[in-house]
């Protein structure tokens, strides 16, 4: 057994404290957890080592949380951020599984707001979208239940190619000069050539009537 000497509070965060025993700094732990421990309180073992557990869980959940904070992420986002924090394996999916119940991560809404964010401003094709979001680690079967919900590439291969087609037509192309970069900005952006081919010439007519 060791015998709590001091519990002082840290200088670079006052939400954790220094915990002393036998006279010796020992361990860190959140200001949270702490309730319970007193000057001169002995521990065991077994007690010491729980605290340390649990205050790692709950380091792993703050550092999730201020990860969150600058904008919304995947669990492999987050899972990526606490291993580079060198948190340990057995913390990780707790701390997973406890932002997804207070509702701070869901993958679902992550990859709707996703999709929104690039209709809105950056319309993309399903191919680009699925590689977006396989790189954000979201599973396959979420990646095409929200293409399916959400994106009607018919109308959003018109909406980026007409932005561009804008661009072309103040460089006074020729058709097939015209056709050529619009293809291939759009293929860039991860539409298929049968769903471009259908806009190409309503595009250029579009433009040679302004």
């Amino acid at each position: 057994m060791k015998k709590i000497t001091a519990i002082k509070t840290q200088r670079k965060n006052t939400e954790r404290l220094s915990i002393f025993l036998d006279g010796k700094y020992d361990f860190g732990i959140a200001r949270v957890l702490a309730g319970s421990l007193r000057v001169g309180q002995l521990l065991g073992e077994e007690q010491i080592s729980a605290l340390k557990a649990s205050d790692e869980l709950e380091s792993a959940y703050l550092k999730a949380i201020n990860f969150l904070s600058y904008r919304a992420r995947s669990s492999a986002e987050i899972r990526e951020n606490l291993r580079g924090h060198e948190i340990s394996e057995p913390c990780i999916e707790p701390t997973i599984e406890r932002l997804e119940k207070q509702g701070f991560l869901n993958d679902k809404d992550f990859a709707e707001t996703w999709v929104e964010n690039r209709n809105t401003f950056r319309p993309r094709g399903k191919r680009a979208l699925t590689y977006e979001l396989r790189q954000k680690g979201i599973a396959h079967q979420v990646i095409e239940s929200t293409l399916e919900e959400m994106v009607n590439e018919e109308e959003l291969v018109y909406l980026a190619g007409r932005k561009k087609a804008k661009q072309l037509a103040k460089r006074n192309l020729e058709w097939q000069d015209f056709r050529k970069k619009l293809v291939g900005f759009l293929a860039r952006r991860g539409f298929n050539y049968s769903v471009i081919s259908p806009v190409l010439s309503k595009l250029w007519d579009e433009m040679q009537e302004k």
